[in-house]
C-alpha cells in the first residue's frame, strides 16, 4: 500500500556536501514515523525538502500524492510544519498569535472561534490565552506553536525536534497531545534528539551522514541489535556502518 509520504533517491547538496543522500522511505497514513541521528545526519534538511522549502538536487518526494518539487503550494496545503525555531509574535498574546495565524490560513471567522476554543482545551492552554508568547515557559511555546500549525487542518505534521530544550513534563504534555492527534487520524513525521522519545514512534529510521542506515519499530531494532535500548542499538547500528566504510 502506498503511503502518505513515499520518498525516492532524495537528495540534497550543497557544493562538494551532501547532506541527503539517496534517501528512500514510504510513510504510512496514520503514522507516528522518528527521524534520530546527531547533529548534520541530515534530518532538518529533509523536512525542509519534504515541506517544498528546499529544492531536491535529485530523486523525488509525494507528500499527500503531491510532488514536492514540482506542486510545493498544494503540498503546504496538506502539511503543518512546525521549524526548531517556529515564528511566533513575542509581543502577542496566545490568542492574537492563533488569530494572526488564522488570517494567513485564510480561516473564516466562524470557524476560527470553534477551532481556537477547540485547540486551547486540548492543549491545556485556555488560562494562558491572554498571556503574551514572551512570557511562556519553552513547553507553552511549544503548544502554541503546534497550535498554530493545527489550524488549517493538516494531514501531516512535520515536526522538527518539537521537544528540544523543553523540560521534561512538559515533553510527556506534548507527547499526550501528539497522541491525541494520531487518534483522530494526523500523520507525523517527526526529527528528534530524544531517543527515549524515538521509542514512543511506529517506526524509526536512523540517519548518518545523510543516509538512512536502519528504519523498523524500535522493538525490532534493538531485538536485531541485541541491545536494551534503542541509543545502544543507533551506536551499534553507526559503529557496523563505519566499520563497513573502513573496511
Amino acid at each position: 500500500m502506498e503511503g502518505i509520504i513515499e520518498i525516492r533517491g532524495l537528495t540534497r547538496r550543497f557544493g562538494p556536501v551532501t547532506a541527503v543522500d539517496h534517501l528512500d522511505l514510504s510513510v504510512a497514513r496514520g503514522e507516528i514515523f522518528g527521524l534520530v541521528g546527531p547533529d548534520g545526519a541530515g534530518k532538518t534538511t529533509t523536512l525542509r525538502m519534504l515541506c517544498g522549502l528546499m529544492t531536491p538536487s535529485e530523486g523525488s518526494a509525494l507528500v499527500a500524492g503531491h510532488d514536492v518539487a514540482r506542486d510545493a503550494q498544494a503540498v503546504k496545503d496538506q502539511i503543518g510544519y512546525m521549524a526548531q525555531r517556529f515564528g511566533l509574535y513575542q509581543d502577542l498574546t496566545v490568542e492574537e498569535n492563533m488569530v494572526f495565524y488564522a488570517d494567513l490560513f485564510g480561516i473564516d471567522q466562524a470557524e476560527r472561534q470553534g477551532l481556537t476554543a477547540q485547540l486551547l482545551r486540548m492543549t491545556r492552554m485556555e488560562p494562558f490565552r491572554g498571556r503574551q508568547a514572551g512570557r511562556l515557559s519553552g513547553g507553552m511555546k511549544q503548544k502554541l506553536a503546534l497550535m498554530c500549525t493545527l489550524l488549517h487542518h493538516p494531514q501531516i505534521l512535520l515536526l522538527d525536534e518539537p521537544t528540544n530544550g523543553v523540560d521534561p513534563v512538559s515533553r510527556r504534555d506534548f507527547w499526550a497531545i501528539l497522541y491525541q492527534l494520531l487518534k483522530d487520524g494526523i500523520t507525523i513525521f517527526m526529527t528528534t534528539a530524544y531517543l527515549d522519545e524515538a521509542e514512543r514512534c511506529n517506526r524509526v529510521g536512523l540517519m548518518h551522514k545523510g543516509k538512512l542506515i536502519r528504519c523498523s519499530p524500535p522493538e525490532e531494532m534493538k531485538s536485531q541489535a541485541h541491545a536494551a535500548t534503542l541509543e545502544e542499538a543507533f551506536i551499534s547500528a553507526i559503529r557496523s556502518v563505519e566499520g563497513l566504510v573502513r573496511a
